[in-house]
């Protein structure tokens, strides 16, 4: 499994290529500064171009060619984005591995080994010109490997100090039955579209029949059967927004067996009956998304409270070096012989 983790995170093949002239980027350079530690410029150089990859591969049909360009959030481009959660993800790492001891881990020697065979084998997949331009050197691809271990190891030994108890009640999640009469049609093109008043109030009769039938003590698959309706089942507790908030508000103020009114929103009608106050299977599934988010928060703040502490500074001038307009890195799609010819693989560059 820890093998497989390593391969997955240096997936594939790389096609860097260089799209302007772009200022020289020395790999000693020091792009920021964790207390006393050091990320170089290869180091920074080779995650931000792993992650640019990963986008321009997945993600440039959606957000266009010049999506390094574009809006992200909080008025950055997506360049700008990336480029800071990269730094902040290494700023993090480093801080994980002084605290190692803390919590008794370490990078045993199976690590080293498997980290070195990843090394090897990214190595082999990509051409010397490709290397170089993402910082893929041995040393760079090493570390990375190294404290990417690291954040794996440091965050399951973190997340095991979170509260794993989860009472019933705190995690207590009920069911319904219910159904929904649309107001919304189809027109011939297959577009939606709201139904006339007319029809509006028919629908409207059809579901307060379902839920006069239910006070009568009915049973509800019977009932949306005479009337064309279709039950469909909900686990749901009082933060539930979904399919409407005035159903689940309703719903959450009844007993077991009890029926709403007809609840009527703009989209069309809805009818439930609460089938039951603690679904055994829904409960111990948020139990465990309870616990995960427990864990979640737990190395969250841990990591803010260290990051508060630590004297971290970033040298801009260095970081800016690192552009994605300059650069297009890709993952290879197909599997391709990574070098070519007129490529020089590191051993036959050295022999000239």
């Amino acid at each position: 499994m820890k093998k497989r983790l390593f391969a997955l995170a240096l997936a594939g093949v790389l096609a860097a290529v260089t799209l302007t002239g772009c200022g020289s980027l020395k790999g000693d350079e020091t792009v920021a500064t964790v207390d006393d530690t050091k990320i170089d410029a290869d180091l920074a150089n080779f995650f931000a171009r792993y992650t640019q990859a990963t986008y321009e591969t997945y993600y440039s049909a959606y957000l266009g060619e010049d999506m390094w360009n574009s809006d992200a959030s909080d008025g950055e481009t997506y360049e700008e984005s990336v480029k800071s959660s990269v730094l902040k993800s290494l700023e993090d790492m480093i801080l994980l591995e002084k605290h190692m001891e803390d919590y008794d881990v370490s990078i045993t020697d199976e690590d080293k080994a498997m980290i070195k065979e990843t090394t090897q084998q990214f190595l082999n997949d990509n051409s010397l010109d490709d290397k170089n331009l993402v910082s893929g050197n041995e040393k760079t691809v090493n570390r990375a490997l190294t404290l990417m271990a690291v954040q794996q190891k440091m965050r399951t030994a973190i997340q095991a100090g979170a509260d794993t108890e989860v009472s019933d009640e705190e995690a207590a999640q009920k069911s319904m039955d219910y159904v929904f009469i649309s107001y919304q049609t189809k027109d011939d093109s297959g577009n939606s579209k709201d139904v006339s008043d007319d029809e509006k109030a028919q629908l409207k009769s059809q579901a307060e029949a379902i839920a006069s039938g239910l006070k009568e003590g009915g049973d509800l698959n019977t009932l949306a059967e005479e009337q064309g309706a279709t039950v469909q089942t909900l686990t749901f507790d009082k933060d539930t927004t979904s399919p409407e908030e005035d159903l689940i508000k309703a719903a959450d103020a009844l007993g077991e067996g009890e029926s709403t009114d007809v609840i009527e929103t703009e989209k069309g009608c809805y009818v439930a009956k609460v089938t039951s106050l603690l679904d055994r299977t829904a409960t111990d599934s948020k139990k465990s998304q309870i616990v995960q988010e427990r864990r979640t928060k737990l190395y969250d703040d841990t990591l803010k409270k260290w990051r508060k502490k630590a004297d971290i500074k970033v040298h801009k001038d260095v970081w800016k070096k690192v552009s994605f307009q300059k650069v297009s890195v890709k993952m290879k799609t197909e599997t391709q012989t990574p070098y070519a010819d007129q490529v020089q693989t590191d051993d036959q560059a050295q022999t000239k």
